[in-house]
């Protein structure tokens, strides 16, 4: 009798770990974000230990890895979908240089909104680590990209690079910080390092 008991009792609670599991793997993010928040208003050890988990994840940076999915993202832009939507409009006329550009940032806004929060969270190391690999992954579009889009934005992509070493060296606000991007920018990104 017991141990029909005990396998009950076991196969209740792997039932009862795999419903947790698929709870956890069906929620949103949103709805995961949501959970966090109630969990760290009612228990300032919940708090700090999501914070540190939240750190970890932050601080997990690769270089060539942003490197790579920058020049991904901007190389993966199809010349075509640029003159799907530019051209005559209900509203005017857009220009595929123009329209162009808009693409180009489109693709670049998640970077640069992850710059943005490594420095609104005072978190200086990430925010070089990831705006370096960034800055590379624009260098290395320019120079190796073989898409046709490249050629709509050749100049912008120069620009986007100037953009964001300029904003980033304003707000990195240290001297020892902005000669180490130099020298990185001359070893990796030589023909645009001034």
């Amino acid at each position: 009798m017991s141990i029909r008991i005990s396998l009950r009792l076991n196969s209740f609670l792997e039932e009862r770990h795999r419903m947790k599991n698929r709870i956890l793997d069906e929620i949103s993010g949103e709805d995961a974000l949501e959970i966090l928040k109630i969990l760290a208003n009612g228990n300032n050890d919940v708090a700090l230990a999501i914070e540190r988990e939240a750190k970890k994840i932050l601080k997990r940076i690769d270089i060539e890895e942003i490197s790579e999915e920058v020049y991904s993202v901007l190389d993966g832009i199809e010349v075509e979908e640029l003159w799907d939507r530019s051209g005559p409009r209900s509203y005017g006329y857009s220009a595929p240089e123009d329209m162009s550009i808009e693409m180009m940032e489109e693709k670049l806004s998640p970077y640069n909104e992850q710059i943005e929060k490594y420095f609104k969270l005072e978190m200086m190391k990430e925010a070089d680590l990831y705006c370096k690999g960034v800055l590379k992954g624009l260098y290395r579009y320019a120079k190796e990209s073989m898409s046709e889009f490249k050629e709509y934005v050749i100049d912008m992509t120069r620009m986007c690079f100037g953009s964001l070493l300029s904003e980033y060296n304003e707000k990195i606000n240290n001297e020892k910080a902005i000669e180490e991007m130099k020298f990185f920018l001359k070893k990796e990104c030589s023909e645009w390092e001034k």
